[in-house]
């Protein structure tokens, strides 16, 4: 009688000393995974600007309609030969609009009767080039046209030129392999540290490309940055 209920409970031991086991390497296993480190990548570059856009208004001011006219388009065409004797061509000038504004039309100006001027002409020129130092070298140039009596000015006083750099997409690649090697440096030190070893990549997170100027006096310089975050696996 006895030996009926012995084997039932020697696999009933046996079971639960298995289901023990296979429970404790199972939470043994999980806590390994649960060992990880988060750390960030960083990644940064100086490029020249290679795109430029300098957008001019020329502004006039009178009381003669066909005379204002008259004086907007002879500058007009003064500052278009200006460019094209620094060597631009046409595809890199561009005339915009002109607009004249009646200030004795504006209901909104109470004080128009006292205007000296009662028009005002304003005429739009955007030039837009990829050779940088041609268009410095404009700039420092444009002062005769003041000499002239020309009186222009760039549209956007905070920006005078706007510089671009085009190239980000040839230079994502290097970067985010550079940004990946500089968490993993910092990542086995941690380890280190630590007493344990850099395991496999279990989450990345790549961060946003931004362009900035260098500083506030070079805004041709860009630099580029990204920082990525990653978690790795920590083991024995």
């Amino acid at each position: 009688m006895k030996s009926t209920f012995v084997l039932p409970a020697l696999f009933l031991a046996l079971g639960l000393t298995l289901g023990g086991y296979f429970i404790g390497n199972t939470y043994l296993k999980g806590k390994q995974w649960d060992r990880l480190v988060s750390v960030k990548g960083l990644s940064e570059r100086e490029v020249p600007a290679d795109l430029a856009v300098w957008p001019i208004n020329i502004v006039l001011t009178g009381n003669d309609l066909q005379t204002l006219q008259g004086r907007i388009s002879r500058q007009n065409e003064q500052v278009y030969t200006f460019f094209m004797d620094q060597g631009f061509d046409t595809t890199e000038v561009r005339m915009g609009v002109v607009n004249i504004s009646d200030a004795q039309a504006n209901i909104y100006n109470n004080n128009a009767q006292y205007a000296v001027n009662r028009y005002l002409a304003k005429s739009e020129i955007t030039v837009r080039t990829t050779d940088i130092p041609k268009l410095q070298q404009a700039l420092n140039a444009s002062l005769q046209l003041l000499s002239e009596g020309i009186l222009f000015a760039s549209k956007n006083e905070w920006q005078p030129v706007e510089y671009i750099f085009t190239g980000l997409n040839s230079l994502k690649p290097e970067m985010i392999e550079e940004a990946t090697r500089n968490a993993r440096e910092v990542a086995a030190k941690f380890a280190r540290d630590s007493g344990s070893q850099v395991g496999p990549i279990r989450a990345a997170r790549q961060g946003i490309f931004t362009i900035e100027n260098l500083d506030a006096n070079s805004p041709h310089i860009k630099k580029i940055r990204v920082v990525s975050t990653i978690d790795y696996q920590l083991v024995d």
